[in-house]
C-alpha cells in the first residue's frame, strides 16, 4: 500500500465520486512513496493509495498514461502525472 501523510477527515474508503488531496513531501518520503507505488504496479493490476484517514483501492488496465510537463520560466516546474484507468468487463466485450 502506498501511504501518504495526512491529517484530514475521518477514516474512509473512497470508491466513487470525486476525491482529491495534495501533499508536500520530503525527497525521502517521495522516493519511498514512489518505490511502493512501483512495487504495486509491477506485482498486479491493482493498487491502494492511503493515509491514516482514507484509502483508495483501484484496479487498472494497461496502458498507463504518463504525462511529463516542464515549464522553464523564472519559477521552473516539472510535473509528472500518472493516469490509471479501468473499464468494467462489459465495456471490453469484443475489444481485442
Amino acid at each position: 500500500m502506498a501511504d501518504l501523510p495526512d491529517a484530514n477527515d475521518g477514516p474512509r474508503t473512497v470508491s466513487d465520486g470525486y476525491f482529491e488531496r495534495e501533499v508536500r513531501l520530503s525527497r525521502e518520503s517521495t522516493a519511498a512513496f514512489l518505490r511502493d507505488l512501483a512495487d504495486q504496479i509491477e506485482s498486479e493490476p491493482r493498487l491502494t493509495i492511503s493515509t491514516d484517514e482514507w484509502e483508495i483501492p483501484f484496479e487498472f488496465d494497461e496502458p498507463i498514461e504518463v504525462e511529463v510537463e516542464f515549464v522553464g520560466e523564472t519559477h521552473r516546474q516539472l510535473e509528472l502525472e500518472l493516469e490509471f484507468e479501468w473499464s468494467p468487463p462489459e465495456d471490453k466485450i469484443g475489444v481485442n
